[in-house]
């Protein structure tokens, strides 16, 4: 899919790839993949799985997503969550740190689905917006949402109608992340 969110989130992963060699000498490494298929594996070490983002070859989409909700998504949601395999990848905006949540594999990107009805009916029943989250923060109640009306990407607080507009757009949103591999941080990847 030739799509600027698919373009956007392609060059930061290739960012993130390469932020992590330089740190560490090696593709990203994570025990959390462990025994968990994926063509993002390259290698198990002692210390759990080497991997790297791979663009997907296959069709995939979010429109069981849409029959079960009877929503339209829009076309970002569809370009991100369906453009690669990788693992999730700790950015940062600012101050703001978070994690980009990925699709490992086929069985993960059925989970992603079910969490993002999930999180749809929730608002559906609290008469919120519907969002999609694409990231997760150290804040228990704070994520990182693709807005489905208006496709600003929002720091958002669950349950609620409060949050700050991170920025106009996904895809320019992924353009003004950086990878965060801070030692400090509360994430791993």
């Amino acid at each position: 899919m030739n799509h600027p969110v698919t373009e956007a989130l392609w060059l930061f992963s290739q960012q993130y790839i390469a932020a992590w060699q330089s740190r560490h000498g090696s593709l990203p490494e994570s025990d959390l993949y462990e025994g968990l298929a994926s063509p993002c594996v390259v290698k198990e070490t002692d210390r759990g799985v080497q991997w790297q983002p791979v663009k997907r070859n296959d069709h995939a989409d979010l429109s069981k997503i849409e029959a079960g909700m009877e929503i339209r998504l829009c076309e970002e949601a569809h370009a991100y969550f369906s453009s690669q395999f990788s693992g999730d990848m700790s950015a940062r905006l600012d101050d703001l740190r978070f994690e980009l949540v990925q699709v490992w594999n086929d069985d993960d990107f059925v989970r992603l689905q079910e969490n993002l009805i999930g999180h749809l009916v929730t608002q559906r029943r609290r008469k919120l917006n519907p969002t999609l989250f694409i990231g997760t923060t150290d804040a228990e109640l704070e994520v990182i949402s693709l807005s489905n009306l208006t496709g600003e990407v929002i720091l958002e607080t669950l349950g609620t109608d409060k949050h700050t507009v991170l920025a106009p757009s996904l895809a320019e949103f992924l353009s003004l992340i950086k990878p965060d591999l801070d030692e400090q941080a509360s994430f791993t990847a």
